[in-house]
């Protein structure tokens, strides 16, 4: 349950920032015990770090640590740190709104590879352009793997254009989904790409994209790596008369050799994933309200919620398929507190006991029973008194 905002700012003002990290490690600690259990089926063969930072507004104008985002909106810029196997939170910072997004983000980028790593046969660490903090290269690929993308400066689009043409190769995107009965189902019309044609605006449209590769070794680091580029060939138009096709680039940085360019780029583009992650946070569990006083309270409150989120995962690690493991780790919040929470329930009041009887039977009730049976046998050593 989440407290009252009165409750809870009173609470959460009590916490400082060692509390918070303090408390964060304390639900590190269950985790080598689920990771090792059912759910390390889900962490073969790589383990995929993700990084990113997201805004957390607030229309109050008293909030200690606050401020304006490049956006122009007030509040706050958390850093999430999470585990895409299996959706989990690992680390959450809170920070002021002006902050870049990779500011700070080394320190608990390392700290979740350590938590990780040894529970895992390889773990890649992900993150768009802003965490491509090329100092840390070298040591972190000691560790792990990563892929990051990169800017598309001058110098290196250059380096891309200088490619020869047989190094292009075209990039197949895999189907945004399949259909059940293997039957293509029949592509409704797009009425935005109807508007902006009879319109006459300008409408920019994806020809063709081809990948590419090269090796690249940049100024902070002594080794060098894969670079990957993805060409995207766009066209212009205005109504029905094309204008000048242009060529844009896309670039990835990484240590993965054991795969394709194209994987490369899938992989890169699959880190969006936590987007999903992030958008449970705001709008399934409530962590990035920020409903109380100041910063170090607010991270203390995002914590708190995003441990519900992390609930979720676990009771999904518990179930006995792999299939409903990956349905529920994959399941939306409040779906899961429909199927799981919301049971309709007899309670019955004996002497010295109270029995809860589920009244009616639903699909959900027996993956409930058998990752409850799952919990009962697991006997969790937290190694906090």
């Amino acid at each position: 349950m989440i407290p009252s905002p009165t409750a809870a700012g009173d609470f959460t003002r009590r916490y400082d920032e060692a509390d918070v990290l303090e408390l964060q490690e304390a639900f590190n600690a269950v985790r080598p015990q689920l990771w090792l259990g059912r759910g390390r089926d889900l962490l073969a063969p790589v383990a995929y770090i993700d990084v990113d930072g997201t805004l957390a507004p607030t229309l109050g104008t008293k909030k200690e640590g606050m401020d304006m985002s490049y956006k122009g909106v007030w509040g706050y810029h958390p850093l999430i740190v999470s585990l895409a196997n299996t959706s989990e939170v690992l680390y959450l910072v809170n920070r002021p709104g002006n902050v870049p997004s990779h500011t700070g983000a080394a320190e608990w980028i390392d700290r979740a590879v350590g938590l990780v790593a040894p529970h895992a046969e390889r773990v890649c660490v992900r993150g768009d352009t802003d965490f491509s903090l090329t100092a840390h290269f070298d040591r972190w690929s000691e560790e792990a793997d990563f892929i990051f993308g990169y800017d598309a400066q001058p110098g290196m689009v250059k380096r891309a254009e200088a490619l020869e043409e047989g190094d292009w190769k075209p990039l197949e995107r895999r189907p945004r989904y399949t259909s059940r009965t293997g039957k293509a189902r029949r592509r409704r019309e797009d009425v935005k790409e109807r508007i902006v044609r009879e319109r006459g605006y300008l409408n920019r449209r994806l020809n063709c994209e081809h990948v590419g590769e090269y090796e690249y070794r940049p100024g902070k680091c002594r080794e060098t790596y894969r670079m990957v580029v993805v060409r995207k060939n766009i066209s212009r138009m205005r109504g029905e008369n094309a204008l000048i096709d242009e060529l844009r680039y896309f670039f990835y940085i990484t240590t993965r050799r054991d795969i394709s360019a194209a994987e490369v780029v899938r992989l890169a583009n699959a880190r969006c994933d936590q987007e999903n992650v992030v958008a449970q946070l705001k709008s399934g569990v409530g962590a990035m309200r920020v409903p109380v006083y100041d910063l170090v309270s607010n991270w203390a409150y995002m914590v708190m919620a995003a441990l519900a989120w992390n609930l979720k995962s676990w009771f999904a690690l518990m179930m006995h398929f792999k299939a409903d493991r990956k349905k529920y780790v994959a399941m939306e919040f409040r779906t899961f507190v429909r199927e799981m929470i919301l049971l309709p329930c007899q309670v019955i009041r004996r002497a010295r006991q109270t029995t809860l009887r589920i009244i009616g039977w639903q699909p959900s009730a027996d993956r409930l029973f058998s990752a409850w049976r799952t919990i009962e046998r697991t006997a969790f050593q937290t190694g906090f008194g």
